[in-house]
C-alpha cells in the first residue's frame, strides 16, 4: 500500500481556549511536523493611540495603563518619560527609586505568570500552582504598595503618586518570595522531566534574534546581550545606582527562555533588596508641573517582555498631538514562525506561550 503525505492546516485562533486575546496562527503540516505558519493580529482594534491625542496628559496616563494589564507599571512609566523628555523635568531621586521598585515587582509577577502557564501546558500542575501561589504574594505586595492589584495608577508626570512608610513589611514579603522562588528554580531546573520537555525545541538562533529584532528574555535567551536596565540611561528609574547581572542564555530554545526568567527574578529581588536598603529621603513629585512645551519626546523602559519604547509629539496645548507606542510582544510574535517551522504540531502551544505574548499589546 502507497502512502500519500499530504498537508494539512490547522486554524488556532482567532478565537481559542489557550489564548486569552484574538489571534490566529494558522499551522500548515506535513503529518506532525510544522511546514509553514502564518499570524494575523489586528482582530481587536482598541484606538488607544487616537484616544490618547483627544485627551489631556493625566488623561492618558490611565489610558495607556491599560494597553496592558500585566505591563500596567511598564506602560505608563513610558509615557510619563515622553513627557518629561520634552519639557526637561528631572524627577526627584526617590520617586525614581520606587518607579524601580514597582517595575521589578511587576517583572516578578510577570515571569512568575509565564513560567506558571508554561508549567500548565505541559502537565506539571502542582509546579503550575506552586508559580501561581508565590505570585499572590507579589500582587498582595503591589497593592499595598500602590493600592491596586492592577493598572496601578502610581506613574504621574514628575514623579509618582503614593510613598511607602512600612518598609519592613516589604522587606518581609520579599525575603519570603526569595526563599519560595529559590525552591521554584530548583524544581523546574533540576527536574529531568520538565528539561527533556523544553530543551532543543523551539529554537530561535542568534542571527535570527538580531535579524527580527526581538527584545526582552526572548532575545537574550538567543545570546543577545542587551537589557535596557544595563545598557542604556533610563532617566526616570534608578538602575544606574544598582547592582545586578544581565541573564544571556544561547541555546534559544524553551529551555532557555524558561532559564532568563526565572534567573531574572533572583535579580529583581537583589535590586528590590538594594531598593529598600538605599531609598532617599526627600519629594516623591514636582511641587507644581511647568507647562509642556512644543517638542519630540521618547521614554524607555525594560518591560517584562522587553522593550517599551513611547514616543510622543507635542504642539504646545496640554493635548498629546501624537503618540506612537512601540511593545515588545509586536516584534517577538514575529519569531514565532522561526520558532514552529520543522517542531512537531504538539510542541506548538509551547513555544509560542514561550515569547510570553501579549496580544491586546499589539492592538492598541
Amino acid at each position: 500500500m502507497t502512502y500519500i503525505k499530504r498537508n494539512f492546516a490547522l486554524p488556532i485562533g482567532p478565537f481559542h481556549i489557550a489564548l486569552e486575546e484574538p489571534v490566529h496562527f494558522k499551522i500548515e503540516s506535513e503529518g506532525n511536523i510544522v511546514k509553514d505558519v502564518s499570524i494575523e493580529i489586528g482582530h481587536v482594534h482598541r484606538s488607544i493611540e487616537f484616544l490618547a491625542c483627544t485627551k489631556n496628559f493625566y488623561q492618558v496616563i490611565p489610558l495607556v495603563e491599560r494597553v496592558c494589564g500585566i505591563c500596567s507599571h511598564s506602560h505608563p512609566i513610558c509615557f510619563v518619560q515622553a513627557i518629561e523628555d520634552i519639557a526637561k523635568i528631572e524627577v526627584p531621586i526617590r520617586a525614581r527609586y520606587l518607579r524601580t521598585l514597582v517595575g521589578e515587582l511587576e517583572r516578578i509577577h510577570s515571569h512568575l505568570l509565564n513560567v506558571g502557564i508554561a508549567c500548565e501546558v505541559m502537565g506539571f500542575q502542582t509546579l503550575f500552582i506552586k508559580f501561581f501561589n508565590t505570585r499572590e504574594n507579589i500582587k498582595d505586595l503591589m497593592e499595598a504598595i500602590t493600592g491596586h492589584r492592577g493598572n496601578y495608577a502610581f506613574n504621574t508626570i514628575g514623579g509618582v503618586r503614593r510613598d511607602i512608610n512600612d518598609i519592613e513589611s516589604i522587606r518581609q514579603c520579599v525575603k519570603r518570595v526569595k526563599e519560595e522562588t529559590k525552591k521554584l528554580i530548583d524544581e523546574s531546573l533540576e527536574n529531568p522531566t520538565f528539561v527533556t520537555r523544553t530543551k532543543g525545541i523551539g529554537i530561535l538562533g542568534h542571527e535570527d534574534a538580531i535579524n527580527l529584532s526581538v527584545v526582552g528574555p526572548v532575545a537574550r535567551a538567543s545570546g543577545v546581550s542587551f537589557d535596557l536596565r544595563k545598557d542604556a540611561h533610563i532617566p526616570g528609574g534608578a538602575y544606574e545606582f544598582l547592582e545586578f547581572d544581565k541573564i544571556v542564555e544561547k541555546d534559544g530554545d524553551v529551555l532557555a527562555r524558561i532559564k532568563v526568567r526565572l534567573l531574572e527574578i533572583r535579580e529583581s529581588i537583589k535590586i528590590i533588596e538594594q531598593v529598600l536598603n538605599q531609598l532617599p529621603d526627600g519629594p516623591i513629585n514636582l511641587d507644581k508641573l511647568p507647562s509642556i512645551p512644543k517638542g519630540i519626546g521618547i521614554g524607555r523602559w525594560e518591560a517584562p517582555r522587553g522593550e517599551n519604547l513611547y514616543y510622543c509629539i507635542t504642539d504646545g496645548s496640554d493635548i498629546p498631538f501624537r503618540l506612537k507606542i512601540r511593545v515588545p510582544s509586536y516584534v517577538n510574535l514575529h519569531a514565532v514562525k522561526n520558532m514552529l517551522i520543522g517542531q512537531d504540531i504538539s510542541d506548538v502551544t509551547l513555544i509560542v506561550a514561550s515569547i510570553d505574548p501579549c496580544y491586546s499589546c499589539t492592538q492598541r
